[in-house]
């Protein structure tokens, strides 16, 4: 499916969440983290970092990441049990996904402001930066026959991930990225008609 033309693979690309048992081969992993990285970027830097997370790591990353969220709860004083249902959801989803990725934001090359609302501005624009190179990761991925979606579960919990999993000073965990072949063709989703009118205006 290499030859998928840019317009249809924006068009049919879905979040695809059950995986068929098969591996993702191991020399497509750097195909898909070099059509992330040329994605617009700010300063024409690459400020995404990608870690892979491997079978044997993930019970540390999901246990820091139930334990983050279990505090949070707490510390709002809001009732545990609801959280043992999604708890276990995510713990089978992110334990028997085929191929996980972490993608991280890196701000070493941000412009030091000397105010706080450039400062944001300029963060923001690394945000936005990251997006675009995940677009860009799902639909390579979808490309070459995988599917997958992706969590945002790290943004909770930036540094107990990072603890988690070793990283680099200056990572900052963002999304995680199941990726693998879909069980099943997915169906897109009812959604209703763009209308030019209701997203573009002309001044």
């Amino acid at each position: 499916m290499k030859d998928m033309r840019a317009l249809d693979a924006i068009a049919t690309r879905r979040s695809v969440r059950r995986f068929a048992p098969r591996e993702v081969p191991r020399d497509l992993v750097p195909k898909l983290i070099a059509a992330a990285c040329v994605a617009p970027a700010p300063h024409h830097d690459r400020p995404w970092r990608f870690a892979e997370v491997r079978p044997e790591t993930r019970p540390r990353l999901i246990d820091a990441m139930a334990a983050a969220w279990r505090a949070d709860l707490e510390s709002d004083r809001r009732p545990l049990k609801p959280l043992d249902k999604p708890l276990a959801r995510s713990r089978r989803q992110l334990t028997e996904v085929p191929l996980l990725l972490l993608a991280c934001l890196e701000l070493g090359s941000t412009r030091d402001w000397p105010d706080e609302r450039r400062r944001a501005a300029e963060r923001d624009m690394y945000v936005q930066s990251l997006g675009a190179a995940l677009q860009n990761l799902l639909l390579a991925a979808h490309a070459y026959g995988l599917g997958g979606y992706l969590k945002g579960a790290p943004l909770f919990c930036a540094a107990a991930v990072a603890e988690a999993l070793d990283l680099p000073p200056g990572w900052q965990p963002a999304f995680l990225a199941l990726l693998g072949y879909p069980a099943e063709k997915p169906e897109p989703p009812p959604r209703p008609a763009v209308g030019a009118d209701d997203l573009l205006i002309e001044r």
